[in-house]
């Protein structure tokens, strides 16, 4: 897979083009394997882009949508990513996707990136299309540089994982809970989304 940059004279035109460029995808990989399955980082940057999504013509209920990283906490938090995804791409058209979250009812962050990596084992090998952002310190999803678990999180042993350096960095209480192709696997498609001099910086 080739890497190519792509600049968009502002945040409408990047939703609208990326949009474009990800339902080509889904539905390349809908017509050729009779589903499709994307995996979509959280954050404030990507909801135009899922509401733009979200209207494309695509044959919706043979797409399944999962997550890149997500928080633990309950999925009606406004801190989570799974909440996000559904106020924001699950609506219009594609109300009739699949979503595989990975946040999931249990006394330990442990458990719960257990109970994900059982339920998530039977879909993106490969995923058809990964939107990874990338913070101003250069972390995307939730794989900060010098994490102290990094090497740990990268072993493809495990599909879901839990982390505590994210947590720390960002100031937030709960751990996140990333999701990690296993190996062997490849993506089809893994467009960077990104806004702003600091994302295009940590590029370079």
């Amino acid at each position: 897979m080739t890497a190519a940059m792509h600049v968009f004279d502002n945040g409408a035109a990047l939703a609208d083009g990326l949009a474009e460029a990800v339902a080509a995808a889904l539905s390349a990989a809908v017509a050729d394997r009779g589903e499709a399955c994307i995996a979509v980082s959280g954050g404030s940057t990507p909801k135009a882009f899922f509401k733009a999504l979200s209207g494309k013509a695509i044959d919706w209920p043979k797409v399944i949508v999962t997550l890149v990283d997500e928080r633990f906490v309950e999925p009606d938090s406004d801190r989570s990513n799974e909440k996000l995804v559904r106020d924001n791409l699950l609506i219009n058209a594609a109300t009739t996707a699949r979503l595989e979250p990975l946040y999931y009812p249990a006394a330990t962050a442990e458990e719960a990136a257990a109970a994900a990596t059982k339920q998530t084992a039977g879909i993106g090998c490969p995923f058809d299309v990964v939107i990874l952002g990338m913070g101003g310190d250069g972390h995307t999803a939730s794989f900060f540089p010098g994490g102290s678990r990094l090497a740990e999180a990268l072993d493809p042993g495990h599909a879901a994982r839990r982390d505590d350096d994210g947590s720390r960095r960002s100031g937030r209480a709960a751990p996140d809970i990333y999701i990690l192709q296993p190996s062997g696997c490849q993506t089809s498609g893994a467009p960077y989304r990104g806004s702003g001099q600091e994302g295009r910086s940590c590029q370079g």
